[in-house]
């Protein structure tokens, strides 16, 4: 049993050591994609961050100042899932893209308000969530029925 001062520096060693490896969590490199969006007759780009990890996918655009015009982050849940979403520790307004197995965009939820509480809820099981600037679909067409295009969605 460790008592005394040796008790004292191994607790804060244990702290220290807990607190880096949030950290160096919390600042794992998300890996990029491209996918795109078919609205009408147009088919726009984005590059996208991917959250990959439940750690990633907790932090999502949590703390971040700004977001490119065409950029992004895209939530791969693998299978269909009821998703619920919200703005906490989030400083900028997002679209958030609810989307089906088959790439169907079912729900947007338009210019979220950021550090809300409230969930934002897919309202169907989606396998996949992509936060959008706010304002973006709204400024380029896009809306539910649209297809987005990445290999994570299946093709008919």
């Amino acid at each position: 049993m460790i008592t005394g001062p040796a008790r004292a520096l191994a607790a804060l060693t244990i702290l220290t050591f807990g607190l880096d490896a949030g950290q160096a969590a919390e600042d794992e490199p998300f890996a990029r994609t491209e996918l795109w969006i078919e609205s009408g007759a147009e088919r726009i780009r984005f590059e996208v961050e991917v959250a990959q990890t439940t750690r990633q996918r907790t932090r999502g655009l949590m703390f971040r100042k700004e977001l490119p015009q065409l950029g992004g982050m895209l939530f791969d849940y693998k299978k269909p899932v009821n998703v619920a979403m919200w703005m906490k520790n989030t400083f900028i307004p997002l679209d958030m893209l609810f989307v089906a197995d088959n790439g169907i965009i079912v729900r947007i939820a338009e210019n979220t308000t950021p550090l809300s509480l409230e969930s934002i809820h897919s309202g169907a099981p989606v396998k996949a969530v992509i936060e959008l600037s706010g304002g973006i679909t709204g400024r380029l067409g896009i809306r539910a029925g649209d297809r987005v295009v990445h290999p994570i969605f299946e093709t008919e």
